[in-house]
């Protein structure tokens, strides 16, 4: 069987909120195919996906990957294995999406989170290379936290969920947040969604740097920072996302918050310490095929 996989492809599936990213690749510069389809509902989605995959697979794919929204159930021993399980996106609940998108590609599956897909992705070919220990933060529609801990992503009875942490607010700030469960989470703080909220009609890449809303956001953020150092001290934290990517600037001052924040008491471990993904948006693609490739190599 190992032979008869050498030289083939991996397949991927990034399960986005919004839309999915299919690839067909080896590696970020060999990519030799890569289809975007809309979320909509489980059954159209997958159901477009499905096509792909089996369109793929006829010139054979050595394993596939899939890093999905979530949550998720990542138990190998579930029943529900590989599913979508409570989740706030409408009828997305309680759908199985690894083991079908696997018979559609007619190989092994490796599933996980969207962010934790992308966080290996990272430490496979860009700002975690060289490190066992990394997180990946993407802040755009919500806030997932992607963490790798002696090079494996941490398993309990689920998978982390540090987005929805609840940081001290700012003096003054009394704002209630926007998440549907936790209010003034970190979600609910600073992703696309909370600032859309947030600033009505003004739009985010249009918000000038000094605004006031920005102290809000990387105090948030820098506070996951802290509780991410604290908790599981990665080598080095890469922030990406939508809303980042519109406010570049954002991103020093989250880590001169994050300095000021854990004081004399821990020195991080390099200047660079809070950076953008070196592999920008495709971090979360190609997270998709870390994943089959470790799949691959499991088997």
């Amino acid at each position: 069987m190992e032979n008869a996989l050498a030289g083939l492809p991996f397949a991927g599936v990034e399960l986005g909120g919004t839309k999915c990213v299919c690839t067909l690749a080896n590696s970020p510069n060999d990519i030799l195919r890569q289809e975007t389809v809309p979320t909509t509902t489980p059954g159209e989605t997958l159901g477009a996906i499905e096509v792909l995959l089996r369109e793929w697979s006829g010139g054979g794919i050595a394993a596939l990957g899939v890093n999905s929204f979530g949550p998720v159930d990542l138990r190998m021993e579930s029943a529900t294995f590989g599913y979508i399980t409570k989740t706030t996106k409408p009828a997305w609940s309680n759908t199985d999406v690894a083991k079908r998108l696997a018979r559609a590609a007619g190989t092994s599956v490796a599933f996980d989170t969207d962010v934790n897909g992308a966080a290996l992705a990272e430490m496979k070919w860009g700002a975690g290379r060289g490190f066992h220990d990394f997180a990946y933060i993407t802040v755009g529609t919500g806030i997932g936290v992607g963490l790798i801990v002696n090079g494996l992503p941490p398993r309990g009875f689920g998978h982390s969920e540090l987005g929805h942490v609840r940081p001290v607010r700012l003096p003054g700030d009394d704002w209630p947040g926007a998440c549907s469960f936790h209010g003034a989470c970190v979600e609910g703080l600073a992703s696309g969604t909370a600032l859309k909220a947030r600033l009505q009609s003004r739009h985010i890449g249009e918000i000038a740097e000094d605004d006031p809303v920005w102290e809000s956001v990387v105090s948030a953020l820098a506070q996951l920072c802290h509780t991410l150092v604290c908790a599981a001290c990665p080598e080095r934290i890469a922030i990406g996302g939508g809303v980042l990517e519109r406010q570049p600037h954002l991103l020093p001052r989250v880590q001169k918050a994050l300095v000021d924040s854990l004081g004399d008491y821990v020195d991080l471990p390099r200047a660079d310490y809070v950076v953008a993904p070196g592999l920008g948006a495709q971090a979360g693609p190609m997270g998709s095929i870390a994943l089959a490739m470790d799949a691959a190599a499991a088997r």
